[in-house]
């Protein structure tokens, strides 16, 4: 079975909930223009409260658009995440830097492919326009198989819901990573939804 990482952690409570239901990574995204964007103070009560409460811990991801290295691994450290999450123009130096001080990294798929090679894993995401990523948008799954026949680790988003995050596992993704399907509104996560999600997910492998 993948792994499953829920994105756009705002809320303390949910995060909890949603570490004992075994969810295996829980995102926090520090993208200004995102509804689900977190300050870094929020972060950290965020990740306290998960740490304090959970038995099997997630890891925690923040996600980063056009910050910069040095920026990245402040707020890493400040908030103690486990991996970064790259959208936007990334060098190889870039994640060399932030793997040195301890961190993982996950780069949104790039043209650069020597960043690409650097990263800990590739990112494939829908896009619309100038936006990055965070879309809904379903991204090319074709494009899952080629990177693992590179030995590449994968994670996989956009536009997974329960509908489809079986057919979504099957791509052979290492990480399926959920948003804006498990929402009431935009920045409001629902243990319903992600539920059913899970539920779906579970058959799956049954």
């Amino acid at each position: 079975m993948p792994r499953l990482k829920v994105c756009g952690i705002n809320d303390a409570a949910f995060a909890v909930e949603a570490a004992r239901r075994g969810v295996d990574y829980l995102g926090l995204i520090f993208a200004a223009k995102s509804p689900r964007c977190v300050s870094v103070e929020a972060a950290r009560r965020i990740v306290d409260a998960v740490r304090a409460s959970a038995a099997d811990l997630p890891r925690f991801v923040g996600v980063f658009v056009r910050h910069s290295a040095s920026d990245i691994a402040e707020i890493a450290s400040s908030v103690k995440l486990d991996v970064a999450q790259l959208h936007g123009e990334y060098t190889a130096e870039d994640v060399a830097f932030l793997k040195s001080r301890g961190h993982e990294v996950w780069l949104l798929q790039s043209q650069d492919a020597a960043a690409n090679t650097a990263a800990d894993a590739v990112l494939l995401d829908g896009r619309d326009g100038a936006r990055c990523g965070g879309t809904g948008m379903r991204a090319d799954w074709s494009l899952v198989g080629e990177l693992k026949r590179a030995n590449r680790r994968v994670v996989l988003a956009g536009g997974l819901s329960s509908a489809n995050i079986a057919d979504a596992a099957a791509t052979g993704a290492d990480v399926l990573d959920v948003n804006s399907s498990i929402e009431t509104s935009p920045g409001v996560k629902s243990l319903e939804l992600l539920d059913g999600l899970l539920g779906a997910l579970q058959a799956h492998f049954s």
